[in-house]
Order: structure tokens, then C-alpha cells, then sequence
């Protein structure tokens, strides 16, 4: 086991094969005034590859990175990339925060001043925490899985072993939304004598698997949030059924062409956030490019993308003769309106012991980029009673 800092620098000749790509793009046609029904637009998607050829400044986004304490932790010979910013309060509480895809530790930045420093914004030194913002096996600056298995109970295992024998933290919290609401549900199942208790911005999707037992009357919400889930599998699940299925077709093509990979990306952001159809509404170009340039210097959008396919095929996950052991530990969610779909809390207590439940007003699937205040007050409000748990 070792830890040593690490500091973001892209190579300058990965940069100028970038340029070089996207200058040598061979644009698609396009159906006219269909806008996004299709998928990405054309207009938009040329607006964002000119911007990212003639103006945006990777090196201005890896000094705004390298403003936080970077690592990477030797764990038996695979490497994991995480922030590590300690609180400035009298008695900080660890809290490890796990993204999901297509995003990144990006996503986190903005939220990391707020948890670690709430007596800065507004809030009380006695409510910081210790956070910790890994990037998942194969996304960003960790290591890419060379064998099969590496699960969202992987994951949770190697999270549980970060945080206190690499850490070295006898008890933490954990907050997540999207793979990372998984991974932390998946650390109350598996590790929940370490855990104060959990917050999550999404229910976690796997559970549409799991259907209740017979004998079991669904709630009138539920029987329409599984219609919802029907169709929206139907109308918008194709990238998640051929990223479970043959993500390494796809990576042929995502990973050979950045126009490409931005029209991968930049649909999910545009989609799954509270914008109205305006992506920019949410998200400037500078921060959607961020997260896609991340996935192209690194060339991880083929082993980001297999998680869906170890999700896929682990069985404790898919098959609903495998009902999952339902978590103890005190769990609170925040539910943002424009997230991808919205169970109601019925559905999440057969899983889940919910403690507090949060319908927020807006705000969509990136709620720590979207809504970072609204997301760090109710991580806060709900750690604040627990917090004499931390042993």
C-alpha cells in the first residue's frame, strides 16, 4: 500500500492530437428542424467542437484541479485517483462522495468547499467534514480494470479498505448518486458497522431488477413509476443497454473520435438536468468540456462504459430471484426533479432505511455540479444528529 500525491498534467502532444481530430471531424447529416429527437444536435454539437478547438483552455481547467489535494493509493498493484480535502472545523467527519457516468470527480468540485468548509459560506465550522472524492476503477486518473469483475460490490470493498486502512478512519459517511448511489448502498450492505449513515441523490437504479414478492401490493406510486421506468427504457435506455451488452463496439468508435465522444456525453448532460432544453442553461462549455476532455486524454470511456456491463452481469444485481439484503443503516435521499427517473419513497424503503427524504425544487441527474448548495445543505442537515456516532 502506498500513497503519493498526484498533480493533473496532460502530455502537450495528447493535446495537439486532440486539435488535430476535431479540426479533420467528418460531421454527420442531420433530418432538418428535428432538434434533439435523434440524439445530438447537429448545430449545437458543431458550436460546443468549434469552442473546444478555438477557445477552451485545458490547462487553465488542470490549474483550477490541481487547487485541491490530489492522490493516488497503490491498493495491491491497482491504483486508485482521489481528492482528500480535510475540514476546517474542530472535528470534521469523513465523508467519501462517488460520481457516476458520464461524469467524473468534476462533478464534486464545487461541493467540496461547501462540506469542508460550511463556516465560509453561511453554515458552522462544527459541520465540516473530511471529504474524500475518488474516481470509480477505470474512470479518470484510476487505474482501468484488466480483468473481469470489477462490480459495484468491488468497488464498495475497495472504498471500505481506502477509507480506513489507507486513511485510516475508523467510521465515515458516504454519499452518492447514479453508480455512486450504488457503490454507497452497496458499503451500508457490506460494510455498514463502518458507516454513520448514507445519503443519496438517486435510488439506486438496479433495484428495478428486484421485483417486491408476489404477496406484496404495490403502492399506486410505484405500480407508475415502474410504467415510467417501461417507458423510459423503451425511449431513452438504449445507451445503458449497449454499454451492459458490447460497450467494446462502441469504444472502437468514442474512443477513435472526440466529436463523437462530446456527442455521447453532452446529450446525458443536456437530458438529465434541469435546463429545458438549453444544456448551457446548467452548465457552461467550459465545464462540459472539462469532463469530456478527462475522458478523452485518459482513454477511458471504454472502461468507464464496462461498468455497466459488470453491473449487468453480476447476478446479486439482475436477477431477481437474488433479492438483495436490505440496508440498516441511516440513510437519507434527495430527490432532484429532472433526475432520469424518480421512484417514490415506498419503492425506496424496501431497501433503504430512510431517515429523511428531501423532494427538492429543481435541479437534475449532476445535482453536486447543478445544485451544489441545495445538495451540501441536505448532506449537511442530515449528518448533523449523526455525527456523535464518529467513534
Amino acid at each position: 500500500m502506498n500513497i503519493e500525491p498526484f498533480k493533473v498534467h496532460i502530455p502537450e502532444a495528447t493535446l495537439q492530437d486532440l486539435h488535430k481530430r476535431l479540426a479533420h471531424t467528418r460531421w454527420p447529416d442531420e433530418i432538418p428542424n428535428t432538434g434533439w429527437e435523434y440524439g445530438t444536435n447537429l448545430a449545437y454539437l458543431k458550436e460546443l467542437v468549434h469552442y473546444w478547438q478555438t477557445q477552451f483552455d485545458w490547462r487553465a481547467q488542470e490549474k483550477m484541479m490541481n487547487k485541491f489535494d490530489h492522490f493516488r493509493a497503490d491498493l495491491d498493484g491497482f491504483n486508485i485517483h482521489f481528492i482528500h480535502e480535510k475540514g476546517k472545523g474542530p472535528d470534521p467527519l469523513p465523508i467519501i462522495i462517488t460520481h457516476g457516468w458520464p461524469s467524473s470527480f468534476l462533478e464534486m468540485l464545487k461541493i467540496i468547499p461547501l462540506l469542508t468548509d460550511p463556516g465560509s459560506h453561511g453554515g458552522k465550522a462544527e459541520d465540516s467534514f473530511d471529504v474524500v472524492v475518488p474516481s470509480l476503477p477505470g474512470y479518470g486518473f484510476s487505474d482501468r480494470p484488466t480483468k473481469r469483475g470489477m462490480t459495484i460490490s468491488s468497488i464498495a470493498n475497495i472504498w471500505a479498505y481506502l477509507m480506513t486502512d489507507v486513511l485510516g478512519y475508523s467510521c465515515f459517511a458516504a454519499q452518492g448518486g447514479d453508480h455512486g448511489a450504488s457503490v454507497t448502498e452497496q458499503l451500508a450492505v457490506s460494510h455498514g458497522d463502518l458507516l454513520v449513515g448514507i445519503h443519496l441523490d438517486m435510488v439506486p437504479a438496479h433495484h428495478i431488477f428486484e421485483r417486491p414478492p408476489a404477496e406484496e401490493e404495490l403502492s399506486q406510486s410505484e405500480k407508475d413509476y415502474l410504467q415510467q421506468l417501461e417507458l423510459w427504457l423503451r425511449e431513452e435506455g438504449g445507451y445503458a443497454m449497449i454499454q451492459g451488452t458490447k460497450p467494446q463496439t462502441l469504444a472502437y468508435a468514442l474512443n477513435d473520435s472526440p466529436t463523437g465522444l462530446a456527442a455521447w456525453i453532452v446529450e446525458k448532460f443536456r437530458l438529465w438536468s434541469d435546463c429545458d432544453g438549453s444544456v448551457e442553461k446548467c452548465f457552461t462549455k467550459d465545464e462540459l468540456l472539462t469532463n469530456i476532455t478527462l475522458y478523452w486524454v485518459t482513454e477511458t470511456v471504454n472502461s468507464a462504459s464496462r461498468l455497466y456491463y459488470e453491473a449487468a452481469h453480476d447476478h446479486d444485481y439482475t436477477h431477481p430471484k437474488h433479492q438483495r439484503r436490505r440496508s440498516d443503516v441511516k440513510t437519507a435521499v434527495a430527490i432532484f426533479p429532472k433526475d432520469i427517473l424518480t421512484a417514490p419513497r415506498q419503492w425506496a424503503e424496501r431497501w433503504l432505511n430512510i431517515m429523511r427524504w428531501t423532494e427538492m425544487p429543481h435541479g437534475g441527474h449532476f445535482a453536486a455540479m447543478e445544485e451544489p448548495k441545495l445538495l451540501a445543505e441536505d448532506i449537511i442537515t442530515f449528518f448533523r444528529p449523526l455525527r456523535s456516532q464518529k467513534r
